[in-house]
Protein backbone atom coordinates (compact mmCIF):
# COMPACT_ATOMS: atom_id res chain seq x y z
CA UNK A 1 0.00 0.00 0.00
CA UNK A 2 1.63 3.70 -1.05
CA UNK A 3 1.16 6.00 2.03
CA UNK A 4 1.94 9.92 1.84
CA UNK A 5 4.67 10.85 4.02
CA UNK A 6 2.02 12.55 6.41
CA UNK A 7 -0.23 9.28 6.52
CA UNK A 8 3.80 7.93 7.76
CA UNK A 9 4.32 10.35 9.89
CA UNK A 10 0.61 10.39 11.58
CA UNK A 11 1.15 6.12 12.39
CA UNK A 12 4.14 7.06 14.12
CA UNK A 13 2.15 10.06 16.30
CA UNK A 14 1.69 9.46 20.40
CA UNK A 15 -1.45 10.57 21.59
CA UNK A 16 -1.68 12.28 24.74
CA UNK A 17 -3.45 10.68 27.43
CA UNK A 18 -4.65 12.68 30.73
CA UNK A 19 -2.26 12.44 34.05
CA UNK A 20 -4.42 10.21 35.95
CA UNK A 21 -4.01 7.50 33.04
CA UNK A 22 -0.17 7.70 32.48
CA UNK A 23 0.63 6.36 35.90
CA UNK A 24 0.85 2.30 35.30
CA UNK A 25 -2.10 0.87 33.78
CA UNK A 26 -2.72 -1.54 37.39
CA UNK A 27 -2.04 1.77 39.37
CA UNK A 28 -5.43 3.26 38.32
CA UNK A 29 -7.90 3.74 41.13
CA UNK A 30 -12.27 4.35 40.85
CA UNK A 31 -12.97 7.65 42.83
CA UNK A 32 -17.15 6.88 42.78
CA UNK A 33 -19.41 10.20 43.59
CA UNK A 34 -22.97 10.51 43.80
CA UNK A 35 -26.25 8.75 42.62
CA UNK A 36 -27.19 10.00 39.15
CA UNK A 37 -30.54 10.66 37.51
CA UNK A 38 -32.16 11.26 34.20
CA UNK A 39 -32.61 14.63 32.85
CA UNK A 40 -36.07 14.45 32.60
CA UNK A 41 -38.42 11.84 33.21
CA UNK A 42 -37.53 10.55 35.86
CA UNK A 43 -39.67 7.82 37.07
CA UNK A 44 -40.91 6.78 33.13
CA UNK A 45 -36.81 6.29 32.69
CA UNK A 46 -36.22 4.40 36.10
CA UNK A 47 -39.12 1.71 35.30
CA UNK A 48 -37.59 1.61 32.20
CA UNK A 49 -33.70 0.86 33.09
CA UNK A 50 -34.12 -1.04 36.54
CA UNK A 51 -30.99 -2.49 36.37
CA UNK A 52 -29.02 0.36 35.07
CA UNK A 53 -30.22 3.54 36.51
CA UNK A 54 -29.25 5.76 38.81
CA UNK A 55 -25.62 4.26 39.35
CA UNK A 56 -23.02 6.62 40.18
CA UNK A 57 -20.57 9.19 37.88
CA UNK A 58 -16.88 7.61 38.83
CA UNK A 59 -13.52 9.57 38.10
CA UNK A 60 -10.20 7.22 37.59
CA UNK A 61 -6.75 8.70 40.01
CA UNK A 62 -3.83 7.86 40.28
CA UNK A 63 -3.02 5.12 42.98
CA UNK A 64 -1.27 2.37 44.36
CA UNK A 65 -0.54 -0.67 42.82
CA UNK A 66 -2.55 -3.39 42.76
CA UNK A 67 -1.10 -7.12 43.14
CA UNK A 68 -3.88 -8.47 41.14
CA UNK A 69 -3.60 -10.29 37.90
CA UNK A 70 -6.51 -9.29 35.79
CA UNK A 71 -8.21 -11.61 34.54
CA UNK A 72 -8.40 -12.82 30.65
CA UNK A 73 -10.92 -10.46 28.79
CA UNK A 74 -13.15 -10.43 25.14
CA UNK A 75 -14.14 -7.44 24.16
CA UNK A 76 -16.36 -6.45 20.86
CA UNK A 77 -16.35 -2.76 19.67
CA UNK A 78 -18.54 -1.49 16.89
CA UNK A 79 -18.43 1.79 14.70
CA UNK A 80 -22.32 3.33 14.62
CA UNK A 81 -23.68 5.97 12.32
CA UNK A 82 -22.21 8.29 10.30
CA UNK A 83 -18.58 8.71 10.10
CA UNK A 84 -16.36 11.24 12.50
CA UNK A 85 -12.53 11.60 12.67
CA UNK A 86 -10.82 9.93 15.20
CA UNK A 87 -13.22 6.66 15.44
CA UNK A 88 -9.93 4.72 14.82
CA UNK A 89 -7.70 6.08 17.75
CA UNK A 90 -10.90 5.16 19.96
CA UNK A 91 -10.15 1.48 18.96
CA UNK A 92 -6.57 1.67 18.96
CA UNK A 93 -6.85 3.01 22.22
CA UNK A 94 -9.13 0.30 23.43
CA UNK A 95 -7.05 -2.07 22.06
CA UNK A 96 -3.41 -0.68 23.98
CA UNK A 97 -5.31 -0.56 27.05
CA UNK A 98 -6.86 -4.28 26.92
CA UNK A 99 -2.97 -5.40 26.20
CA UNK A 100 -2.17 -3.32 28.85
CA UNK A 101 -4.05 -4.95 31.18
CA UNK A 102 -3.32 -8.25 29.44
CA UNK A 103 -1.69 -9.09 27.00
CA UNK A 104 -3.80 -12.16 26.63
CA UNK A 105 -7.07 -10.04 26.08
CA UNK A 106 -8.87 -9.93 23.09
CA UNK A 107 -10.41 -7.40 20.56
CA UNK A 108 -12.83 -8.58 18.22
CA UNK A 109 -14.17 -5.49 15.67
CA UNK A 110 -17.88 -5.70 14.62
CA UNK A 111 -17.79 -4.60 10.36
CA UNK A 112 -20.34 -2.36 8.92
CA UNK A 113 -21.74 -1.99 12.47
CA UNK A 114 -24.35 -3.11 14.77
CA UNK A 115 -25.83 -4.90 11.97
CA UNK A 116 -22.07 -6.94 12.36
CA UNK A 117 -22.61 -7.70 15.69
CA UNK A 118 -26.48 -9.43 14.61
CA UNK A 119 -25.03 -11.19 11.41
CA UNK A 120 -21.78 -11.90 13.62
CA UNK A 121 -19.39 -10.25 11.15
CA UNK A 122 -16.24 -9.75 12.61
CA UNK A 123 -12.22 -9.65 12.42
CA UNK A 124 -9.86 -10.00 15.84
CA UNK A 125 -7.06 -7.17 15.63
CA UNK A 126 -3.64 -7.51 16.77
CA UNK A 127 -0.72 -5.25 16.38
CA UNK A 128 -0.35 -4.90 12.11
CA UNK A 129 -3.81 -4.34 11.98
CA UNK A 130 -4.25 -1.53 14.29
CA UNK A 131 -1.01 -0.11 13.24
CA UNK A 132 -1.98 0.89 9.87
CA UNK A 133 -5.03 2.57 11.35
CA UNK A 134 -3.75 4.67 13.97
CA UNK A 135 -4.48 8.62 14.44
CA UNK A 136 -6.13 8.10 10.46
CA UNK A 137 -9.77 9.53 8.97
CA UNK A 138 -12.17 7.60 8.31
CA UNK A 139 -14.15 4.96 9.61
CA UNK A 140 -12.41 2.29 7.33
CA UNK A 141 -11.29 -0.25 9.54
CA UNK A 142 -14.14 -2.32 9.83
CA UNK A 143 -17.05 0.45 8.70
CA UNK A 144 -19.95 1.47 10.22
CA UNK A 145 -24.10 1.24 9.40
CA UNK A 146 -26.96 2.73 10.86
CA UNK A 147 -28.78 -0.68 11.42
CA UNK A 148 -30.33 0.14 14.89
CA UNK A 149 -30.32 -2.37 18.11
CA UNK A 150 -34.20 -1.87 19.77
CA UNK A 151 -36.04 -5.19 19.08
CA UNK A 152 -35.71 -7.95 21.35
CA UNK A 153 -35.35 -10.07 18.78
CA UNK A 154 -31.92 -8.21 17.98
CA UNK A 155 -30.77 -8.17 21.53
CA UNK A 156 -31.34 -11.84 22.05
CA UNK A 157 -29.03 -12.68 18.81
CA UNK A 158 -26.48 -10.30 20.22
CA UNK A 159 -26.29 -12.06 23.75
CA UNK A 160 -25.77 -15.64 21.48
CA UNK A 161 -22.83 -13.87 19.24
CA UNK A 162 -21.74 -12.92 22.67
CA UNK A 163 -21.96 -16.11 24.65
CA UNK A 164 -20.40 -17.89 21.49
CA UNK A 165 -17.21 -15.76 21.19
CA UNK A 166 -16.83 -15.51 25.12
CA UNK A 167 -17.26 -11.60 24.99
CA UNK A 168 -16.99 -9.81 28.07
CA UNK A 169 -17.92 -5.71 27.06
CA UNK A 170 -19.10 -4.44 23.77
CA UNK A 171 -18.08 -0.93 23.17
CA UNK A 172 -20.37 0.97 20.72
CA UNK A 173 -18.94 4.25 19.59
CA UNK A 174 -21.81 6.18 17.69
CA UNK A 175 -24.20 9.55 18.74
CA UNK A 176 -26.80 9.77 20.45
CA UNK A 177 -29.18 7.56 19.29
CA UNK A 178 -26.31 4.54 18.85
CA UNK A 179 -25.69 5.49 22.42
CA UNK A 180 -29.16 5.20 23.43
CA UNK A 181 -29.47 1.79 21.84
CA UNK A 182 -26.30 0.89 24.16
CA UNK A 183 -28.33 1.60 27.34
CA UNK A 184 -30.90 -0.05 25.94
CA UNK A 185 -28.35 -3.07 25.29
CA UNK A 186 -26.43 -2.86 28.15
CA UNK A 187 -29.90 -2.78 30.35
CA UNK A 188 -31.22 -5.74 28.55
CA UNK A 189 -27.65 -7.85 29.33
CA UNK A 190 -28.29 -6.52 32.70
CA UNK A 191 -31.65 -8.05 33.17
CA UNK A 192 -31.20 -11.45 31.45
CA UNK A 193 -27.62 -12.33 33.70
CA UNK A 194 -25.34 -11.95 30.66
CA UNK A 195 -22.67 -10.92 32.30
CA UNK A 196 -21.83 -9.04 28.96
CA UNK A 197 -20.98 -5.01 29.60
CA UNK A 198 -21.62 -2.05 27.02
CA UNK A 199 -19.64 0.94 27.13
CA UNK A 200 -20.43 3.67 24.20
CA UNK A 201 -17.69 6.68 23.24
CA UNK A 202 -19.25 9.66 22.26
CA UNK A 203 -19.57 10.93 18.46
CA UNK A 204 -20.73 13.08 16.21
CA UNK A 205 -19.42 15.70 13.93
CA UNK A 206 -23.16 17.61 15.20
CA UNK A 207 -21.46 18.56 18.22
CA UNK A 208 -25.18 17.95 19.50
CA UNK A 209 -24.05 14.49 22.02
CA UNK A 210 -23.09 17.01 24.53
CA UNK A 211 -23.80 18.08 28.12
CA UNK A 212 -22.50 18.97 31.60
CA UNK A 213 -20.15 16.16 31.35
CA UNK A 214 -19.75 15.72 28.22
CA UNK A 215 -17.67 19.04 26.74
CA UNK A 216 -18.16 17.71 23.11
CA UNK A 217 -17.95 14.80 21.01
CA UNK A 218 -15.10 13.97 19.13
CA UNK A 219 -15.07 14.45 15.44
CA UNK A 220 -16.61 18.01 16.00
CA UNK A 221 -12.96 19.81 16.56
CA UNK A 222 -11.23 18.07 13.18
CA UNK A 223 -14.28 18.72 11.09
CA UNK A 224 -14.57 22.33 11.89
CA UNK A 225 -11.55 22.90 11.37
CA UNK A 226 -11.92 21.80 7.79
CA UNK A 227 -14.69 23.56 7.15
CA UNK A 228 -13.49 26.51 8.45
CA UNK A 229 -9.90 26.34 6.47
CA UNK A 230 -12.43 26.02 3.23
CA UNK A 231 -14.71 29.05 4.32
CA UNK A 232 -11.75 31.10 4.86
CA UNK A 233 -10.32 29.99 1.84
CA UNK A 234 -13.47 31.41 0.19
CA UNK A 235 -13.37 34.41 1.93
CA UNK A 236 -10.02 35.56 0.74
CA UNK A 237 -11.09 34.43 -2.72
CA UNK A 238 -14.21 36.59 -2.71
CA UNK A 239 -12.68 39.30 -0.87
CA UNK A 240 -10.24 39.19 -4.13
CA UNK A 241 -12.34 38.75 -6.97
CA UNK A 242 -15.53 41.29 -5.16
CA UNK A 243 -18.02 39.78 -7.07
CA UNK A 244 -19.22 37.12 -6.12
CA UNK A 245 -21.77 36.16 -2.44
CA UNK A 246 -20.83 32.69 -1.61
CA UNK A 247 -23.89 31.02 0.03
CA UNK A 248 -22.23 27.83 2.42
CA UNK A 249 -24.33 25.15 3.87
CA UNK A 250 -22.62 23.41 6.31
CA UNK A 251 -23.59 20.09 8.16
CA UNK A 252 -25.70 20.42 11.28
CA UNK A 253 -29.47 18.68 10.88
CA UNK A 254 -30.67 19.03 14.12
CA UNK A 255 -28.86 21.73 15.61
CA UNK A 256 -25.88 24.41 14.38
CA UNK A 257 -23.01 23.81 16.42
CA UNK A 258 -21.00 23.47 13.22
CA UNK A 259 -22.29 26.52 11.44
CA UNK A 260 -21.70 28.83 15.10
CA UNK A 261 -18.31 27.16 15.41
CA UNK A 262 -17.21 27.56 11.78
CA UNK A 263 -18.63 31.39 11.82
CA UNK A 264 -16.51 32.18 15.13
CA UNK A 265 -13.32 30.58 13.17
CA UNK A 266 -13.68 32.87 10.28
CA UNK A 267 -16.07 36.03 10.92
CA UNK A 268 -18.52 35.72 7.45
CA UNK A 269 -20.89 38.66 6.93
CA UNK A 270 -24.16 36.00 7.55
CA UNK A 271 -24.78 32.91 9.55
CA UNK A 272 -28.34 31.87 10.41
CA UNK A 273 -28.41 29.88 13.44
CA UNK A 274 -31.44 27.50 13.52
CA UNK A 275 -31.89 27.64 16.96
CA UNK A 276 -32.15 31.33 17.25
CA UNK A 277 -34.97 31.45 13.72
CA UNK A 278 -36.91 29.07 15.59
CA UNK A 279 -36.86 30.92 18.92
CA UNK A 280 -37.62 34.29 17.12
CA UNK A 281 -40.50 32.51 14.96
CA UNK A 282 -39.03 33.85 12.04
CA UNK A 283 -40.65 33.70 8.41
CA UNK A 284 -38.21 32.84 5.15
CA UNK A 285 -39.41 36.44 4.06
CA UNK A 286 -37.84 37.71 7.50
CA UNK A 287 -34.73 35.60 7.24
CA UNK A 288 -34.77 36.75 3.35
CA UNK A 289 -34.91 40.42 4.21
CA UNK A 290 -31.91 40.08 6.95
CA UNK A 291 -29.52 38.75 4.53
CA UNK A 292 -30.60 41.38 1.82
CA UNK A 293 -29.94 44.07 4.32
CA UNK A 294 -26.20 43.00 5.12
CA UNK A 295 -26.25 42.51 0.68
CA UNK A 296 -27.68 46.21 0.30
CA UNK A 297 -25.45 47.75 3.13
CA UNK A 298 -22.03 46.14 1.69
CA UNK A 299 -23.13 47.59 -1.89
CA UNK A 300 -23.57 51.04 -0.47
CA UNK A 301 -19.36 50.42 0.68
CA UNK A 302 -19.12 49.22 -2.75
CA UNK A 303 -18.85 45.52 -1.45
CA UNK A 304 -20.58 43.24 -4.22
CA UNK A 305 -19.26 40.63 -2.25
CA UNK A 306 -20.04 38.44 1.23
CA UNK A 307 -20.45 35.00 2.67
CA UNK A 308 -23.03 33.61 4.55
CA UNK A 309 -23.17 29.70 6.20
CA UNK A 310 -26.34 28.02 6.23
CA UNK A 311 -27.09 25.30 8.76
CA UNK A 312 -28.34 22.12 6.72
CA UNK A 313 -31.65 21.57 8.90
CA UNK A 314 -32.25 25.68 8.88
CA UNK A 315 -35.35 25.06 7.20
CA UNK A 316 -37.38 22.96 9.88
CA UNK A 317 -36.63 25.18 12.24
CA UNK A 318 -39.28 27.86 10.29
CA UNK A 319 -42.46 27.73 11.76
CA UNK A 320 -44.15 28.19 8.82
CA UNK A 321 -42.28 25.44 6.55
CA UNK A 322 -42.61 22.84 9.01
CA UNK A 323 -46.14 23.64 8.85
CA UNK A 324 -45.49 23.40 4.79
CA UNK A 325 -43.66 20.03 5.20
CA UNK A 326 -46.32 18.37 7.79
CA UNK A 327 -48.72 19.38 5.36
CA UNK A 328 -47.37 17.53 2.70
CA UNK A 329 -46.46 14.56 4.76
CA UNK A 330 -49.84 14.04 4.89
CA UNK A 331 -50.56 15.13 1.49
CA UNK A 332 -48.37 12.10 0.38
CA UNK A 333 -49.39 9.94 2.78
CA UNK A 334 -50.88 5.80 2.00
CA UNK A 335 -52.29 5.70 -1.55
CA UNK A 336 -52.29 9.28 -2.37
CA UNK A 337 -48.32 8.96 -2.63
CA UNK A 338 -49.35 6.95 -5.88
CA UNK A 339 -51.82 8.72 -7.15
CA UNK A 340 -49.37 11.91 -7.05
CA UNK A 341 -46.75 10.06 -8.39
CA UNK A 342 -48.79 9.03 -11.81
CA UNK A 343 -49.27 12.31 -12.60
CA UNK A 344 -47.47 13.09 -16.05
CA UNK A 345 -46.43 17.04 -15.77
CA UNK A 346 -45.74 19.17 -13.30
CA UNK A 347 -48.30 21.20 -13.90
CA UNK A 348 -50.74 18.76 -13.31
CA UNK A 349 -48.47 17.73 -9.93
CA UNK A 350 -48.98 21.57 -9.20
CA UNK A 351 -52.85 21.14 -8.99
CA UNK A 352 -52.93 18.85 -7.01
CA UNK A 353 -50.50 19.93 -4.77
CA UNK A 354 -52.76 23.34 -4.75
CA UNK A 355 -55.77 21.42 -3.74
CA UNK A 356 -54.04 19.71 -1.00
CA UNK A 357 -52.58 22.55 1.10
CA UNK A 358 -54.41 24.90 3.58
CA UNK A 359 -54.26 28.43 2.14
CA UNK A 360 -51.47 29.36 4.52
CA UNK A 361 -48.63 26.68 3.28
CA UNK A 362 -49.88 27.15 -0.80
CA UNK A 363 -48.68 31.17 0.03
CA UNK A 364 -45.22 29.76 1.51
CA UNK A 365 -45.05 26.90 -1.65
CA UNK A 366 -45.62 29.65 -4.01
CA UNK A 367 -43.09 32.01 -2.63
CA UNK A 368 -39.93 29.12 -3.02
CA UNK A 369 -38.04 28.32 -6.15
CA UNK A 370 -39.40 25.68 -8.54
CA UNK A 371 -36.24 23.48 -7.94
CA UNK A 372 -37.13 23.97 -4.33
CA UNK A 373 -40.83 23.49 -4.80
CA UNK A 374 -39.53 19.80 -7.06
CA UNK A 375 -37.23 18.89 -4.05
CA UNK A 376 -40.27 18.75 -1.40
CA UNK A 377 -42.09 16.08 -3.52
CA UNK A 378 -38.65 13.72 -4.55
CA UNK A 379 -37.47 10.44 -2.87
CA UNK A 380 -39.34 10.22 0.52
CA UNK A 381 -37.42 8.43 3.65
CA UNK A 382 -38.71 5.38 5.01
CA UNK A 383 -41.79 6.63 6.77
CA UNK A 384 -42.90 8.05 3.58
CA UNK A 385 -41.57 11.62 4.78
CA UNK A 386 -40.12 14.74 3.09
CA UNK A 387 -36.33 14.05 3.22
CA UNK A 388 -35.20 17.56 4.50
CA UNK A 389 -32.02 16.96 4.41
CA UNK A 390 -32.04 16.91 0.60
CA UNK A 391 -33.59 20.64 0.72
CA UNK A 392 -30.85 22.70 -1.09
CA UNK A 393 -31.05 25.27 1.48
CA UNK A 394 -28.01 27.38 0.42
CA UNK A 395 -29.78 27.90 -3.00
CA UNK A 396 -33.33 28.34 -1.43
CA UNK A 397 -32.27 31.64 0.42
CA UNK A 398 -29.80 33.21 -2.19
CA UNK A 399 -32.79 32.84 -4.53
CA UNK A 400 -35.42 34.46 -2.06
CA UNK A 401 -32.66 36.98 -1.43
CA UNK A 402 -32.41 37.64 -5.49
CA UNK A 403 -36.13 38.01 -5.09
CA UNK A 404 -36.12 40.43 -2.17
CA UNK A 405 -33.29 42.50 -4.28
CA UNK A 406 -35.19 42.41 -6.79
CA UNK A 407 -37.60 44.27 -5.72
CA UNK A 408 -35.40 46.77 -3.90
CA UNK A 409 -34.06 47.59 -6.81
CA UNK A 410 -37.63 48.04 -8.60
CA UNK A 411 -38.34 50.84 -5.70
CA UNK A 412 -35.02 52.20 -6.41
CA UNK A 413 -33.52 51.72 -3.02
CA UNK A 414 -30.62 49.10 -3.97
CA UNK A 415 -28.37 49.53 -6.84
CA UNK A 416 -25.62 46.81 -6.29
CA UNK A 417 -24.79 43.94 -7.41
CA UNK A 418 -25.94 39.66 -6.45
CA UNK A 419 -24.04 37.48 -8.30
CA UNK A 420 -24.51 34.22 -5.73
CA UNK A 421 -22.48 31.09 -5.66
CA UNK A 422 -23.28 27.96 -3.83
CA UNK A 423 -21.53 24.92 -1.90
CA UNK A 424 -22.30 22.67 0.41
CA UNK A 425 -19.93 21.62 3.09
CA UNK A 426 -20.53 17.80 4.64
CA UNK A 427 -18.48 14.97 3.25
CA UNK A 428 -15.20 16.66 2.90
CA UNK A 429 -15.46 16.98 7.08
CA UNK A 430 -16.34 13.24 8.10
CA UNK A 431 -13.15 11.74 7.70
CA UNK A 432 -10.11 14.03 7.93
CA UNK A 433 -7.19 13.20 9.12
CA UNK A 434 -8.13 13.86 13.11
CA UNK A 435 -6.67 16.96 14.83
CA UNK A 436 -3.99 16.06 17.61
CA UNK A 437 -7.24 17.56 19.58
CA UNK A 438 -9.34 14.35 18.71
CA UNK A 439 -6.54 12.49 18.12
CA UNK A 440 -5.61 12.69 22.07
CA UNK A 441 -9.24 13.01 23.03
CA UNK A 442 -10.61 9.61 21.02
CA UNK A 443 -7.65 7.42 22.22
CA UNK A 444 -8.44 8.64 25.31
CA UNK A 445 -11.50 7.55 25.52
CA UNK A 446 -10.88 4.15 23.72
CA UNK A 447 -8.11 3.87 27.08
CA UNK A 448 -11.10 5.13 29.51
CA UNK A 449 -13.43 2.47 28.43
CA UNK A 450 -11.21 -0.26 28.84
CA UNK A 451 -10.81 0.72 32.58
CA UNK A 452 -14.48 0.92 32.26
CA UNK A 453 -14.83 -2.44 31.14
CA UNK A 454 -11.87 -3.71 34.22
CA UNK A 455 -13.50 -1.73 36.77
CA UNK A 456 -16.96 -4.08 35.82
CA UNK A 457 -19.18 -0.53 34.76
CA UNK A 458 -22.52 -1.25 32.40
CA UNK A 459 -23.86 1.11 30.74
CA UNK A 460 -21.84 3.55 31.32
CA UNK A 461 -20.52 6.97 28.65
CA UNK A 462 -16.49 6.58 28.68
CA UNK A 463 -16.18 10.09 29.23
CA UNK A 464 -12.72 12.58 29.44
CA UNK A 465 -13.55 16.27 30.22
CA UNK A 466 -11.62 19.79 31.24
CA UNK A 467 -11.04 19.35 27.23
CA UNK A 468 -10.32 23.30 27.64
CA UNK A 469 -6.91 22.84 29.46
CA UNK A 470 -3.66 20.64 28.31
CA UNK A 471 -4.00 17.18 27.79
CA UNK A 472 -2.49 16.20 31.11
CA UNK A 473 -5.02 18.17 32.83
CA UNK A 474 -7.92 16.15 31.27
CA UNK A 475 -9.99 14.04 33.72
CA UNK A 476 -10.81 10.37 32.86
CA UNK A 477 -14.06 8.40 34.15
CA UNK A 478 -17.34 7.66 33.09
CA UNK A 479 -21.05 8.27 33.47
CA UNK A 480 -24.34 6.13 33.26
CA UNK A 481 -25.88 6.74 29.95
CA UNK A 482 -29.29 7.07 31.58
CA UNK A 483 -28.31 10.38 33.22
CA UNK A 484 -28.46 12.13 29.39
CA UNK A 485 -31.73 10.28 28.46
CA UNK A 486 -35.59 11.42 28.59
CA UNK A 487 -38.78 10.77 27.05
CA UNK A 488 -39.66 11.90 23.54
CA UNK A 489 -42.33 10.79 20.72
CA UNK A 490 -40.65 8.81 18.09
CA UNK A 491 -42.73 7.46 15.23
CA UNK A 492 -45.88 7.79 17.05
CA UNK A 493 -44.64 5.94 20.55
CA UNK A 494 -43.00 7.29 23.38
CA UNK A 495 -39.38 6.56 23.41
CA UNK A 496 -36.25 6.55 25.85
CA UNK A 497 -33.78 8.52 24.29
CA UNK A 498 -30.34 10.81 24.90
CA UNK A 499 -31.48 14.26 24.64
CA UNK A 500 -30.06 16.49 21.58
CA UNK A 501 -28.00 19.60 22.47
CA UNK A 502 -28.80 22.53 20.33
CA UNK A 503 -27.20 25.81 20.45
CA UNK A 504 -28.01 27.82 24.14
CA UNK A 505 -29.03 31.30 23.05
CA UNK A 506 -27.85 32.46 26.18
CA UNK A 507 -24.88 30.67 26.19
CA UNK A 508 -20.91 32.50 25.97
CA UNK A 509 -20.58 31.09 22.30
CA UNK A 510 -23.61 32.48 20.97
CA UNK A 511 -23.33 35.59 22.76
CA UNK A 512 -20.12 36.60 21.56
CA UNK A 513 -21.83 35.76 18.09
CA UNK A 514 -24.48 37.59 18.58
CA UNK A 515 -22.21 40.59 20.13
CA UNK A 516 -19.82 40.95 16.73
CA UNK A 517 -22.30 39.99 14.05
CA UNK A 518 -23.74 43.11 12.72
CA UNK A 519 -20.81 44.73 12.06
CA UNK A 520 -19.20 41.34 10.83
CA UNK A 521 -22.32 42.00 8.34
CA UNK A 522 -21.16 44.97 6.72
CA UNK A 523 -17.29 45.05 7.42
CA UNK A 524 -14.78 42.23 5.32
CA UNK A 525 -13.71 41.27 8.89
CA UNK A 526 -12.73 37.64 7.65
CA UNK A 527 -10.23 35.65 9.67
CA UNK A 528 -8.66 33.09 8.22
CA UNK A 529 -7.72 29.55 10.11
CA UNK A 530 -5.89 27.70 6.99
CA UNK A 531 -5.04 24.09 7.19
CA UNK A 532 -4.79 21.89 10.78
CA UNK A 533 -1.43 21.95 11.59
CA UNK A 534 -0.22 19.00 13.28
CA UNK A 535 3.58 19.92 13.90
CA UNK A 536 4.78 23.03 15.87
CA UNK A 537 3.73 24.97 18.81
CA UNK A 538 1.45 23.61 21.22
CA UNK A 539 -0.86 26.65 21.14
CA UNK A 540 -1.08 26.03 17.22
CA UNK A 541 -1.59 22.26 17.35
CA UNK A 542 -2.93 21.47 20.00
CA UNK A 543 -6.02 24.10 19.91
CA UNK A 544 -9.59 23.27 20.39
CA UNK A 545 -12.70 24.73 19.23
CA UNK A 546 -13.61 28.26 20.10
CA UNK A 547 -17.22 27.21 21.02
CA UNK A 548 -15.33 25.24 23.75
CA UNK A 549 -12.99 27.68 24.77
CA UNK A 550 -15.61 30.20 25.27
CA UNK A 551 -17.80 28.02 27.47
CA UNK A 552 -15.04 27.57 29.55
CA UNK A 553 -14.18 31.45 29.91
CA UNK A 554 -10.68 31.19 27.89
Amino acid sequence: MTISPLQKARYEYSPKLPGMLRSGISEITVKTGAPTQSVADQEVIAKLFPNTYGEPEITFEAGEAKDVTPTKKTVGVILSGGQAPGGHNVISGLYDALKALNPENTLIGFKGGPSGLIEDDFVVFDDPFINEYRNTGGFDIIGSGRTKLETEEQFAIAAEVAKKHGIDAIVIIGGDDSNTNAAVLAEYFAAHNTGVQVIGAPKTIDGDLKNEDIETSFGFDTATKTYSELIGNIERDANSAKKYWHFIKVMGRSASHVALECALETQPNICLISEEVAAKKMSLAQIANYIADAVEKRAANGDNFGVAIIPEGVVEFVPEFSKLIAEINELLAGAKADEFNALPTWADKYAFIEKGLTPESMDVFKILPTGIQQQLFLERDPHGNVQVSLIESEKLFSALVADELARRKEAGTYTGKFSPLHHFFGYEGRCAFPSNFDADYCYSLGYNAALLIENGFNGYLSKISNLSRPAEEWVAGGMPITKMMNIERRHGEDKPVIRKALVELDGKPFKFFEANRDNWAVETAYTFPGAIQYYGPAEVCDLTTRTLALEKGE
